[in-house]
């Protein structure tokens, strides 16, 4: 079974779901929660407290035990659970352009070499065996959906704001200009820090993650008026500043068609649209747009063999 995984800073992404990168660990069963998987004697579940920055993610295995949540959950998506049987399962997975160099080899190696691994999931037996594991570069995945618009353009950006990197790949009629392609490490968890700050400073208020989406997603009016103002003060402040450091970088998103995907463009939309130092702007509405694009670089890759 094919399984693409986008393991970002702040959320796991697969197909068909979305979780935050947050993990608690315990040698008991917690007493609260459905979703607790169970694996090498410990209890994982789900938390809303965010795995700090793993520039290398392999480093420890808290994102192969949040990898172990991404594959049940696909598995439940597709109907294709049986308690009989082990499953061999192919990983599609990525990695910013500036780390897919030296990393990806290493990413592929994180889930490999490996005998059949047991675990259980929602009090479900799981065996899985996972044979291979392809890494691909983030954001050039994210805009495979609408890659044949693109074919037609003879200049275009590709940003993806994700949580931890700002992805930028410059296309020409369609094609990857790899020689200008990296990541800056400005992603939206800098600015939480950066308001979460600020708010703390200036108001003596303690927000969460949750609340800044909250009030950028214009999803509730539970929060007072200088707290709004604040918020998306900041956040128009942290996109006028990106596009200043893409410009530094000679990325004019002036000129040509910029393509926003990621998590952070779906969430900043509106300070985007409201920066007039871009263009014209092209938004991928689909946070898990990596993943898709994953799998069908995947497939590709191997019908060409």
């Amino acid at each position: 079974m094919l399984i693409a995984i986008d393991h970002g800073n702040k959320q796991m992404k697969t197909v068909h779901k979305v979780f935050a990168s947050a993990l608690t660990e315990s040698d008991t069963r917690p007493p609260f929660g459905d979703d607790i998987l169970e694996y090498g004697g410990k209890f994982y579940s789900l938390s809303g407290s965010r795995i700090p920055y793993l520039r290398d993610k392999t480093i420890d295995g808290r994102f192969f035990i949040l990898s172990l949540f991404a594959i049940a959950y696909e598995i439940e998506a597709a109907g294709a659970y049986s308690p009989d049987e082990i499953m061999d399962v192919q990983l599609a997975v990525g990695l910013p352009p500036a780390h897919w160099g030296t990393q990806a080899g290493k990413f592929e190696g994180y889930f490999l070499g490996k005998d059949v691994l047991s675990f259980t999931f929602k009090g479900k037996p799981h065996d899985i065996y996972i044979n291979e594991a392809v890494c691909f570069p983030q954001a050039y995945a994210a805009i495979i959906p609408i890659y044949n618009r693109l074919r037609e353009m003879a200049k275009a950006v590709i940003v993806d704001i994700g949580g931890y990197t700002v992805d930028y790949m410059p296309l020409k009629n369609g094609k990857e200009d790899t020689s200008a392609y990296d990541s800056l490490e400005n992603g939206v968890i800098f600015l939480y820090n950066s308001i979460k700050s600020k708010v703390n400073a200036d108001l003596d208020l303690l927000l969460e993650d949750s609340d800044i989406d909250s009030i950028l997603n214009r999803s509730t009016g539970d929060f007072n008026e200088a707290v709004v103002l604040l918020v998306e003060k900041r956040a128009q402040s942290f996109v006028d500043d990106l596009v200043g450091q893409l410009r530094e970088r000679m990325i004019d998103l002036r000129v040509g068609k910029t393509v926003f995907v990621g998590g952070g463009s779906i969430l900043l939309r509106r300070q985007i649209e409201a920066c007039d130092k871009i263009g014209s702007a092209v938004f991928v509405d689909e946070i898990t747009a990596n993943a898709r694009g994953y799998e069908v670089l995947y497939r590709a890759s191997r019908a060409r063999r």
